[in-house]
Formats: C-alpha cells, sequence, structure tokens
C-alpha cells in the first residue's frame, strides 16, 4: 500500500458513514526528460520568485491568495479550504446508485482505492457486497483539495474504487468534429462488413492487462543508451515509416489480413506437429518390450512345472 493516504474522511449513504482512506491507484511510469540550454547543456529551472523584487521565494513563505480585486487579495490557509464546508471536504457523499454500464466510458478520469479506516471494515464489506450483488454503482459528490468532483463508487475484486468522473461540460460535443454520419458517410458493402466481422472473430481473445507492457519506453531506453555510448544511429525518414492513411482497396487490405492472420496459425500449427513427443522418447519400442516380457513369463512358468514334477 502506498505510504500515505491523500485523503481521510467517510463514504456516506442514507444514514451510514464509513471512515475510508484515500490512496492513488495508479503509477505513472514515465521518462523524465530535464531542459536544457543547447548553447551550454546547463538546465533550464522552474524559479519561484518575487515578481516585484526579482528575489526567489522559499516554499514556507508561499501563500495562496485569491484576488477580490486589482492588489487586494484574501489570503486562504490550508485550513480555510475545510472551514469553507467542512462535510463537503471530508464525504464521499453517495447521492445515487446506477446501473454499472450506464456510464459512458469517456467520463472515467482517475482511479483511487477506498481503503477502510478504525471500526470501517463491516459497513465497508457491507457496502461492497451489496454493490456487487446488485450490479450497480454509487454517484457521488467529493472534495479532494480545492475542487468539487463527480465520482463514482465501484467493486473491484476486495476493493472500493473512487472513479473520478469528467463534468458534461468538459467533454466536446461529438458535433464540434468533423465525423462520417449520415449521408456524408462512404458506403461499406456487405462483403467488405463480412470479412471485417471475420478478422474481428479471429482477433478476439480475452483481454489480461498484465500481458500489455509500454514498448516504446523500453525501446526509447534502449535508442538512449546508443546514443550515449556514442554508436551509430540508423537515419530514418519518419514521415516515410508512417501508416498510410490512403486506404484504396479496402478488400484487398482485410484479405491481407486474414492471411498473416491465418499463416501465423498454420506456423503455430507446425511447431506443435514437429515437436517431438517425450512418450516417445521415454520408450522407443514398446512392442518388442511386451514381446519380451511375455516370453520371460512363459519361461517362468515353464520352469516351475519343471520344478513340480521334479518333486513329485
Amino acid at each position: 500500500m502506498p505510504a500515505r493516504a491523500i485523503w481521510e474522511g467517510t463514504i456516506g449513504f442514507g444514514l451510514v458513514q464509513i471512515p475510508v482512506g484515500l490512496y492513488s491507484a495508479e503509477s505513472r511510469d514515465e521518462l523524465n526528460f530535464d531542459l536544457l540550454d543547447r548553447r551550454d547543456m546547463s538546465p533550464v529551472g522552474y524559479q519561484r520568485y518575487n515578481r516585484e523584487t526579482g528575489e526567489p521565494v522559499d516554499w514556507d513563505d508561499i501563500v495562496k491568495g485569491y484576488a477580490v480585486k486589482k492588489g487586494e487579495y484574501v489570503i486562504l490557509e490550508n485550513e480555510d479550504f475545510k472551514r469553507a464546508n467542512v462535510k463537503a471536504t471530508q464525504t464521499v457523499d453517495i447521492v445515487q446508485f446506477t446501473d454499472a454500464d450506464a456510464i459512458d466510458p469517456t467520463y472515467f478520469e482517475k482511479p483511487y482505492y477506498l481503503v477502510p479506516g478504525k471500526r470501517g471494515a463491516k459497513p465497508y464489506v457491507l457496502l461492497r457486497e451489496a454493490l456487487r450483488k446488485s450490479g450497480k454503482v454509487g454517484i457521488a459528490r467529493v472534495v479532494i483539495r480545492t475542487r468539487e468532483s463527480l465520482a463514482a463508487v465501484m467493486v473491484k475484486g476486495d476493493a472500493l474504487v473512487l472513479e473520478l468522473l469528467r463534468y458534461a461540460h468538459e467533454l466536446h460535443p461529438l458535433e464540434d468534429y468533423d465525423l462520417p454520419t449520415g449521408k456524408d458517410a462512404p458506403k461499406v458493402s456487405a462483403p467488405e462488413l463480412r470479412m471485417a466481422e471475420r478478422l474481428i472473430d479471429e482477433m478476439t481473445a480475452e483481454f489480461k492487462p498484465e500481458e500489455f507492457k509500454d514498448t516504446y519506453r523500453d525501446e526509447l531506453l534502449a535508442f538512449i543508451k546508443r546514443k550515449w555510448k556514442g554508436e551509430e544511429v540508423e537515419e530514418v525518414d519518419v514521415e516515410a515509416e508512417a501508416p498510410a492513411t490512403n486506404v484504396v482497396d479496402m478488400m484487398a487490405l482485410l484479405k491481407k489480413s486474414l492471411q498473416r492472420g491465418g499463416k501465423a496459425g498454420a506456423e503455430e500449427a507446425d511447431k506443435q506437429k514437429n515437436k517431438p513427443k517425450r512418450t516417445a522418447a521415454r520408450n522407443p519400442r514398446p512392442a518388442k518390450a511386451k514381446k519380451a516380457a511375455a516370453t520371460n513369463r512363459k519361461k517362468t512358468a515353464k520352469r516351475a512345472k519343471t520344478a513340480r514334477r521334479k518333486a513329485a
């Protein structure tokens, strides 16, 4: 679990209050680059300075101020943000429940884990299992830092997840974009559609997020290391390497895609066909072995019969 909660409060629905801590559910694995002056490779910094005097300012001397008029500010300390509305800053206030699949994915913004606090385990489990059984999610309001957000309280395994949602006005309407719709949309033939559906079927697989990695990051790091070692870097025409966008013959592209998929399947089948069989390697001559065992049994029986006659 991350070292500390970024927010502590309660989940409230009806009269139920569940003490929880809010923990980040993501860990951004991004490469950090310093800004440099090309002329002498000196770092270009982000400096906090007093605009009147030009002198640098320490973090301890920085406060937040809201301009009520030009040159006049109301200073706000950290506690002031809570004093404005204590309940809003300390509660995930569930205002309704809705079907889990009713939320458009474009509204999802950022996930957090809700972890039960002291004496919060039982009501936490109660809400979690009720949401799981009903297939619902809670729609809530929550204030984090200085902003009220819309959020969805959802179930993931044994955890409750708080997924911050975008407001409707933060998403551009589709009408703002030049999309192929109505009479202006290109016509798609029935054979093209069937071929595309077949390609989708062949490429369908169970989604396993852990199997996907940021391969570009690894390739970029390898490129950086080659430059650092002074190795020759191959010149590449970036525009020539870019995917072609002038699609002419859709059917030809679909057929080629299906053939590639079929070829890959055939190669895998050949590998399995040519793979040596372990059972044959352990017992290369099973028929001869069975015959030898039968001969030994007959000899043993014959010797026993001869011994009985002598004894008689």
